[in-house]
């Protein structure tokens, strides 16, 4: 896939980003944030240090106080090449020295601080150790919206990645199926997403026959079938942003039942589609999803929920799922993925990245959500 490169984001871009952060930390309650290496850090500050240090490294977020990044010494050149590293300043601890130390420094002894889901236990527990009167909520626990609003070039970074996802789908399914491996399927996904622009691939789930009722499997051994129903779900990261598309195709002509339940998924994908829209709840997604499913008897094999948040990860909040009433927002991204799976027999999801819009919702995936016959 050709296109122009993406503009890079700046450092004003990610000032604004940590500002609105430390915004919504104030408006939370809570004394400020502390980023670890990880996605939020690399949204924040656009610094992903290396994965496999286990020296303190993080951002520390607080209402009315200039951004600053703890960092070793090693690591702060590079950290300082960062794009978002204008907007901050840096301190730098050295190896033998007392991070803790450094970073108690830099927060209220007393605060209640929202703390990155991924940080190491060792870490938490040695800013525990400097300030006993600290205490500490995950960062999706105390906000779990944080980066669930795109602006408009993240969309643009999201429409993208689903086309990408969208071309992948349109050359598997000219591939050969039948006599061939789960497996060899899937390595064909892999390689068609990073053809088409994606720098990591996160999943390539083949489910054929009745491997397909397992919502996750793990592509197999499992030698492809003729009159297999195939539930084919695929998606990583294409300019840092994320895809995540499933569509179930069958290897020659299917049952007049297995026509009858995709129509059916494909139904509840359209209602579950047309109830997005800017105030409506997050379950209200999932409950017009279900209620056709629900409605044609098949209630039981419907076994997850309809949808998840996306953007620098695959998985991310908003999860579209009764009892989560966080209100839809324009600019939020997340799937809309029904789905049923009959044990021992087959099953079947289609599944759209979709962002809200003023006025209802776009899809950023668009294949055919027909039965698609493939060889």
């Amino acid at each position: 896939m050709t296109g122009s490169t993406p503009a890079p984001f700046t450092a004003d871009d990610y000032r604004a980003r940590m500002d609105r952060a430390a915004r919504a930390a104030a408006d939370a309650g809570l004394a400020g944030l502390l980023v670890a290496p990880g996605p939020d850090l690399v949204w924040l500050t656009g610094y992903a240090p290396p994965a496999a240090t286990e020296r303190l490294t993080l951002l520390v977020l607080a209402p009315g106080r200039a951004p600053v990044l703890v960092v070793p010494t090693l690591e702060a050149p590079d950290a300082a090449k960062a794009a978002g590293a204008p907007a901050l300043s840096l301190r730098d601890w050295t190896d033998g020295k007392d991070p803790y130390a450094a970073t108690a420094a830099l927060l209220d002894v007393d605060g209640r601080f929202g703390i990155s889901d991924n940080a190491w236990a060792m870490h938490l527990l040695g800013l525990q150790r400097a300030l006993p009167g600290t205490t500490y909520a995950s960062l999706t626990q105390a906000l779990p919206m944080l980066r669930a609003v795109k602006d408009e070039a993240e969309l643009e970074l999201m429409a993208a990645a689903g086309a990408a996802a969208d071309a992948t789908f349109e050359e598997i399914r000219k591939v050969p199926f039948a006599g061939r491996r789960e497996s060899e399927v899937g390595a064909d996904l892999a390689d068609l997403l990073r053809r088409f622009g994606h720098s990591q691939v996160d999943f390539t789930i083949v489910a054929s026959g009745p491997n397909g009722a397992n919502p996750h499997h793990e592509v197999g051994d499992r030698v492809i079938e003729r009159g297999d129903m195939v539930v084919l779900d695929f998606g990583g990261l294409k300019d840092g942003y994320g895809s995540d598309t499933s569509r179930t195709v069958h290897v020659g002509e299917p049952t007049d039942e297995e026509r009858r339940v995709h129509d059916l998924v494909r139904e509840a994908q359209e209602a579950g589609f047309r109830a997005v829209r800017p105030g409506a709840a997050c379950q209200d997604v999932d409950r017009a999803a279900r209620t056709v499913i629900e409605a044609a008897g098949y209630g039981e094999y419907f076994i997850h929920r309809t949808g998840h948040g996306i953007g620098v990860t695959t998985h991310e909040p908003p999860y579209m799922i009764e009892g989560e009433l966080q209100p839809l927002v324009p600019g939020m991204c997340f799937s809309v993925e029904p789905g049923v799976y009959l044990p021992g027999r087959f099953g079947v999801r289609i599944e759209d990245i979709v962002t809200v819009t003023a006025d209802g919702g776009r899809r950023l995936n668009d294949t055919d959500r027909e039965m698609v016959i493939v060889d």
